[in-house]
């Protein structure tokens, strides 16, 4: 990578939160005594928001509780994941500290909101490695549009053309492409059927941090 500049998605990037999400579900089910979602139940919540599958569960097994109270409660849990056990991915910290001392500024522009990423990745030892940290409920706009990457650029003082964006996910590389940055695709499990999408749509990939560090 051979920018000035680096934005940094969080989840499936830097940490290796996903399985907490696919886990979340069965999780929330097996603490009100049922099993655990089918592999469809399990697919069709694989697309929905937390609203969405929050009223999904409990239309689906009848859950003694109203869809908010359902979203509470998981976000509650994926907050203490976050804060507690939500691990780094292998390699990355060592990769961030080499970009960092080769002169490259960094921040995060995560979908996840502001103070879990705050308290993760303070957590995980990492948070001062980067100039600021951004979540997309602050700029107002996910990451089927450019603004919270383009928030992020101005705030580093820098244009897209200069700016690295590091993604695991193909709708955020789209976007990100589609506004101009040097878009590299990081690889995740939760995203491997998307994979040879995002290689075709990326300037350059990382399948293992690890292999990226310099000896």
């Amino acid at each position: 990578m051979n920018r000035k500049f680096a934005i940094f998605d969080m989840d499936g990037t830097l940490v290796d939160s996903m399985p907490f999400w696919s886990n979340l579900a069965g999780e929330f089910l097996q603490d009100h005594g049922l099993p655990q979602p089918n592999e469809a139940q399990q697919e069709a919540l694989k697309t929905m928001t937390m609203t969405e599958s929050s009223a999904y569960l409990v239309n689906t097994f009848a859950l003694p509780c109203t869809p908010q109270q359902a979203a509470e409660d998981m976000n509650r849990r994926m907050a203490e994941h976050y804060r507690n056990d939500v691990p780094l991915k292998p390699g990355v910290r060592e990769y961030l500290m080499q970009l960092k001392a080769s002169g490259v500024q960094m921040c995060v522009a995560s979908a996840t909101a502001q103070p879990l990423i705050e308290d993760c990745l303070a957590r995980l030892g990492i948070a001062d490695l980067f100039s600021f940290l951004l979540s997309c409920e602050v700029v107002g706009a996910g990451k089927n549009r450019p603004g919270v990457y383009n928030t992020a650029a101005r705030q580093m003082g820098a244009a897209p053309e200069e700016t690295a964006v590091y993604e695991d996910a193909l709708l955020a590389v789209d976007t990100a492409r589609a506004a101009g940055y040097y878009v590299v695709g990081v690889q995740d499990e939760s995203g491997k059927d998307q994979w040879d999408a995002i290689v075709a749509h990326t300037q350059e990939q990382i399948l293992d941090f690890r292999d990226m560090i310099e000896k």
